[in-house]
């Protein structure tokens, strides 16, 4: 089966340090994201259980993430094929500029019987795209599965609903996005590396796919996006240990921390 896996470039959040309340990316490495480490994975598992198909990842540049190096990272996990889609105009877009990229490049390069995506990018977090995708797409969609399975025509997933379990089927071709339970990502081998460097890789513009700046404009302006305010009041405990304890637990109730 024909399977497309969107992937996106995100800031190591590890090594991200805070300032003034605003965010520090310089000098922070950027890699590909985690639960889209997950899909892809979830897609090499199905290909092998159809026993054909391929793979593709797609994915929309945006400013200088170093996308070209999660494509081959992507593509040294398993994937068989990338597409990227580049253009100055889509580095300040929002999330249905990247959507509207995203399902022209895969009716580009597609069909497919199967969209996977991520339950949500590490950095943003909207969870927006992947419905968007879907719609434009005019495909069913099942969000956050943590198994997947094909039979014949028909996907069936399942999901946690707090204390139960949901199964949903629905006729391919579908959309789906996936949590991180869903599996554990592979490591590519070093063999897999070197070949990753031979499989095609396209590039597309936004002329590629019949769309202008204004298309993708942003429809969203940010009001703010400052880290949450923390203050320190710096509390010295004098005395030995068991008084430094006593101390602590006494200040914490007073704070409505702990309760007695």
């Amino acid at each position: 089966m024909d399977i497309a896996v969107c992937v996106k470039t995100n800031p190591d959040l590890q090594l991200m340090r805070i300032k003034d309340r605003v965010p520090v990316l310089e000098a922070v490495p950027f890699k590909m994201g985690d639960l889209e480490k997950n899909a892809l994975e979830a897609a090499l598992g199905l290909r092998d259980a159809a026993g054909q198909g391929r793979i593709v990842v797609v994915a929309v540049s945006q400013g200088d993430r170093k996308i070209r190096e999660t494509m081959k990272e992507a593509l040294a996990i398993g994937a068989d094929e990338a597409v990227l889609v580049g253009d100055p105009a889509l580095d300040d877009t929002d999330q249905a500029g990247v959507a509207l990229a995203l399902a022209r490049a895969l009716e580009k390069a597609g069909p497919f019987e199967l969209v996977l995506f991520g339950e949500g990018s590490t950095d943003g977090y909207s969870g927006q795209v992947p419905s968007r995708v879907a719609e434009l797409l005019g495909l069913p969609e099942i969000g956050y599965a943590r198994s997947l399975a094909v039979a014949g025509a028909v996907l069936r997933a399942e999901r946690s609903m707090g204390e139960n379990v949901e199964t949903l089927e629905t006729a391919l071709p579908a959309a789906a996005t996936l949590v991180s339970e869903i599996n554990e990502p592979r490591i590519p081998t070093l063999m897999n590396i070197m070949k990753a460097g031979k499989k095609p890789v396209v590039e597309l513009t936004l002329a590629d796919l019949a769309l202008d700046a204004a298309a993708v404009a942003p429809r969203r302006a940010v009001r703010s996006n400052l880290a949450e305010e923390q203050s320190r009041k710096h509390v010295l405990f004098d005395g030995d240990p068991a008084a430094q304890a006593d101390a602590l637990v006494n200040a914490l109730v007073a704070e409505g921390v702990l309760g007695r």
